[in-house]
């Protein structure tokens, strides 16, 4: 028997529940050495003569002629609603840096020559959800969250964000460690959500919220879109992904799933048929918690979209505080006091209202920012985080403070 054969028959087989907990636990963190950064960049796609119309995905690709890759090798791809997204290889920062910025900028000009552009916020301001992409996933997924009302359509059409993808870590104790990396992502979460918190308007109008973003992902179905809950990362988010529901059962003609169903009752004998490590991995790639496991890397999904260039400030920050020790310990010390004795879901509520108008954010946000500044040797990213903070951060103030006050 061939091994492509073996593999192909342990795909399809049916999963006991150890299995699945096993298979979670020891292919979602694989240990890599920290070197390489990803960004995986969403825009929306607007039209200044017409704010409300939506711009078909295929008429982009034929006015860029590209299918998949751009010159850069910058991966280009489309969100439901339309929204624009490019995503770099893994590199190091400053090459993830140069290949999806020549990139974008060259989407831009070809953009704005038919009269069209990215907008990097991270809401719609003006239009009601509607989607555009269609195929079996995107409509299981709108089937799901429709179950719990309508903020999953606000999610799917509507939301854009910059996501950083950093190498898992080692299997060692330190800051290279795999356990630090990740309590660390998870502890940074409240100061990204806030310092580029951008998204206070929905519908045309100023809502409750700095991030109305970071309130429309908590409004979707909280058991795929919250916070990992704290501990070993291999059995949390093992333990996470099998009491996540099941947004869908594929099948040859309609994806379809019985209401309420989680993995865990799926292994239990609760479903259509069995499940297989197929439907497992599957099923992981439908998870959206703010910091996500992606084997060799980790994903960092809270942070509203940025204009033009300001993408690679949150990917700079993040891949600098976790990848330099120094500012590793420095953002530590910072947010030790910000976590004393808080819960995850009341700092991100915080965030994503008050952003840095929330004193204790605001400090935790100007020492990270500070530390990643100091040990960031190469200039043109220093320069960027210098911008950033000086404009921004030093100030206690974001965009989406500036938005509300022209709203005004």
């Amino acid at each position: 028997m061939s091994e492509a054969t073996l593999r192909d028959r342990t795909e399809a087989a049916p999963l006991t529940e150890d299995q699945a907990f096993e298979h979670l636990a020891s292919r979602s963190f694989l240990p890599v050495a920290p070197a390489r950064v990803g960004a995986e960049v969403e825009w929306h796609l607007t039209s200044p003569a017409d704010r409300r119309r939506r711009i078909d995905p295929e008429s982009v690709r034929a006015l860029l002629g590209v299918r998949d890759a751009l010159p850069r090798r910058t991966r280009l791809t489309f969100e439901p609603g339309g929204a624009l997204e490019l995503s770099t290889r893994p590199a190091p920062l400053r090459t993830c840096h140069d290949d999806l910025e020549t990139d974008r900028a060259r989407v831009t000009a070809a953009l704005a020559a038919e009269g069209l552009e990215l907008l990097g916020l991270g809401l719609d301001p003006i239009r009601l959800p509607r989607r555009v992409v269609r195929n079996p996933r995107y409509q299981a997924m709108e089937e799901l969250f429709d179950q719990d009302g309508r903020a999953g359509r606000w999610m799917m059409a509507n939301t854009a964000s910059v996501q950083v993808c950093l190498d898992t870590g080692l299997d060692l104790p330190g800051p290279h460690g795999l356990a630090a990396r990740w309590d660390l992502a998870h502890r940074l979460a409240p100061v990204l959500i806030a310092a580029f918190a951008n998204s206070p308007l929905r519908r045309g109008e100023p809502s409750l919220w700095r991030s109305t973003r970071q309130h429309v992902w908590t409004a979707i179905d909280p058991t795929r879109s919250r916070p990992v809950p704290a501990g070993d990362p291999r059995e949390s988010w093992a333990r996470y992904a099998l009491d996540a529901r099941v947004m869908a059962v594929r099948g040859p003609d309609r994806w379809t799933v019985p209401r309420g169903l989680t993995f865990r009752d799926w292994l239990r004998g609760t479903g259509l048929r069995p499940p297989t490590r197929d439907d497992l991995d599957y099923h992981a790639t439908t998870l959206f918690p703010p910091v996500r496991p992606r084997g060799r890397y980790l994903e960092l999904r809270m942070i509203d979209a940025q204009p033009g260039p300001d993408w690679i400030v949150p990917v700079a920050l993040a891949a600098t505080l976790l990848d330099d020790p120094a500012a590793a310990d420095a953002a530590n010390a910072a947010l030790e006091p910000l976590w004393r004795g808080a819960a995850p879901a009341d700092l991100y509520l915080r965030a994503a209202t008050a952003a840095l108008r929330d004193g204790p954010i605001a400090a935790a946000a100007l020492a990270c920012f500070t530390a990643a500044r100091d040990a960031q040797p190469d200039p043109v990213l220093a320069a960027a985080l210098d911008r950033y903070t000086d404009a921004f951060v030093a100030r206690g103030r974001t965009r989406a403070d500036d938005l509300v006050s022209d709203q005004r």
